[in-house]
């Protein structure tokens, strides 16, 4: 009988937005010649010992007529994706005496092996790399997306075909510095809201929105620029600081997204079709992914036509919106996904597009038109605290060529107005002063209030939410207390369907 060798190499598995060390132990054994998987793999890990003999015979390595036992521990974990493949094939060249041992219990390993001994990135790379820091270990992947930021502006080597994974196990790059270029002030796309005309009104409710990071919706017959609105959000928007590239990134990442605008400190934007199913909304499948409202991670969520998606999919938002997280319960356990994004949606105000539009006839029977509004539900209207109707643009005003309030002046009205209400803040100015919860309100405003929420029998959640939105107003104004023109506007923007 052949003595047994033995080989330890690290590797983690994907579980929802984290990942969980994995070793692959390889055991060589006199037998029948084969390889044997075992530890709870799936039919992806299974094919693995396909892949990796096929790239050992290309990168000149052999492979012994022995039996090889590879087991992946924990193993009631269940194992699966293809990022096994260049740890497992290392723990064989190791173990079969082609490679040293030396070096590698100093790595965490993951990477998918082509035929011809490639190494290709595998999703969740950022993932990975918080675990090796946290185990204190280079982690050593493939591909050619380059070095990814971790938390504390470290990054990782990676690797693009096998013999190089060969040749750095004597020994295994030290963590980097990352070196990552001042991002402009300037958006890096080109779209800008002085593509849009005649909307100033839609235009300073997105300035209330952004100062507030309040949910809105627009209201208006179809070609009004409702999406070009939206679409245009981002670039006004300040750019993410590190910790919030950091929580972006890792989603991205996890879901197998391109990194290259979150790297850049633009903050996401998700524009999900209406036909959306649930577990794409909120997440889910089999392996837990996150869906498009942790995709929209401290960026946007936009939900084009909104009655139209379906009302188990839109409800669905409701306990994400005040949570800031979605947490999925499977059989298997817990699965937890961040998701603090600003909603922006969109209707028409009928089902044919035209109540109110001057110089369309409506169609639609007033039947029609309250089952297509109450699609969306009260209880999800009550999160939205900004209302805006968008009329059609003027065509004069189109065919001349005029052009509105552009990205650029908006971006430097929001950024006076969140640096105003980041001293507020720090100051303690709403603690001190009078009116609704800790938002300091004038004498006149609060007696303002007052009678509107009397003649317009505003319930107690309505009136938070006219609140957050004039204390918003007040920032943009720059106004330390809020004011009754402040609340009146506040007001102006509420829904008129619910209360």
């Amino acid at each position: 009988m052949m003595p047994a060798d033995t080989c330890s190499i690290q590797t983690a598995q994907l579980r929802g937005a984290t990942a969980l060390p994995i070793t692959v132990e390889v055991g060589i054994t006199a037998g029948i010649p084969a390889i044997t998987i075992v530890g709870c793999p799936d039919p992806a890990v299974l094919e693995s010992r396909l892949r990796v003999r096929a790239a050992l015979k290309s990168c000149g390595f052999t492979l012994p007529r022995v039996h090889i036992t590879i087991n992946l521990s924990p193993a009631e974990i269940r194992k699966t994706g293809t990022a096994y493949d260049l740890p497992i094939a290392l723990a064989i060249l190791a173990s079969t005496g082609q490679i040293p041992k030396e070096g590698l219990d100093r790595s965490l390993f993951v990477g998918e092996l082509a035929l011809n001994g490639d190494i290709a990135t595998t999703r969740g790379t950022v993932a990975y790399a918080r675990l090796a820091h946290e185990l204190g270990l280079s982690l050593v992947f493939g591909g050619e997306r380059g070095l990814l930021p971790i938390e504390d502006g470290l990054v990782c080597p990676n690797i693009s075909a096998m013999k190089a994974g060969v040749d750095a196990c004597r020994p295994f790059a030290p963590l980097r510095e990352l070196r990552r270029d001042e991002p402009s002030d300037a958006p890096c796309d080109a779209l800008d809201f002085a593509d849009v005309i005649d909307q100033d009104v839609a235009k300073r409710a997105f300035l209330i929105a952004a100062v507030g990071g309040h949910g809105l919706m627009m209201v208006g017959p179809p070609g009004a620029g409702k999406t070009m609105l939206a679409k245009r959000l981002p670039s006004i928007l300040p750019r993410m600081d590190d910790r919030e590239i950091n929580e972006a990134l890792l989603i991205h990442s996890v879901a197998g997204q391109d990194t290259r605008g979150i790297v850049s400190g633009i903050r996401p934007f998700r524009a999900p079709h209406h036909s959306v199913s649930l577990g794409g909304l909120i997440g889910g499948g089999r392996p837990v992914m996150p869906g498009e409202i942790s995709l929209a991670h401290q960026g946007v969520l936009f939900l084009d036509e909104m009655p139209e998606f379906a009302s188990n999919v839109l409800q669905s938002l409701r306990q994400p919106i005040e949570d800031h997280e979605v947490r999925l319960v499977r059989v298997d356990g817990v699965y937890s996904f961040p998701c603090k994004f600003q909603l922006i949606a969109a209707s028409n105000p009928c089902p044919c597009g035209h109540l109110g539009d001057p110089g369309h006839e409506c169609s639609c029977s007033p039947a029609r038109i309250a089952a297509y509004q109450a699609r969306i539900g009260g209880p999800l209207m009550d999160r939205i605290d900004v209302v805006v109707d968008v009329a059609r643009p003027d065509s004069q005003k189109i065919i001349a060529g005029d052009v509105g309030l552009s990205s650029h002046d908006m971006r430097a009205l929001l950024d006076t107005a969140l640096e105003f209400k980041s001293w507020r803040e720090k100051s303690g100015q709403d603690v001190r002063g009078r009116g609704m919860g800790t938002y300091a309100f004038s004498l006149e405003a609060q007696s303002t209030f007052e009678t509107v929420s009397e003649r317009l029998a505003l319930g107690g959640r309505a009136i938070a939410r006219v609140s957050r939105v004039a204390r918003s107003i007040a920032d943009l104004e720059l106004h330390e207390e809020v004011s009754s023109e402040n609340v009146l506007e506040a007001c102006a923007f509420r829904s008129r369907e619910h209360g």
